[in-house]
């Protein structure tokens, strides 16, 4: 597919412009769950208990894990 030269001119000037807006978007990017440079647990546990409550999803009771060969 070939195009004029004013239609490659656009389309160079608008993937320029695109670009420079996702660099401002991954700059202004925020992960609620990271503080501090650190993965907050606490946060993460309250986002998806609060998460599960919101979707009436019901908590599976505890099964504790028990095998004779625990190998990670």
């Amino acid at each position: 597919m070939s195009f004029s030269p004013e239609a490659e001119k656009e389309l160079s000037d608008g993937l320029e412009i695109l670009k420079e807006e996702m660099q401002a978007l991954r700059l202004q990017r925020h992960n609620p769950f990271i503080k501090n440079g650190k993965v907050d647990v606490d946060a993460y546990i309250e986002f998806v208990t609060e998460f599960n409550e919101f979707i009436n999803h019901a908590p599976k009771p505890f099964e504790q894990m028990i095998d004779r060969d625990m190998r990670l």
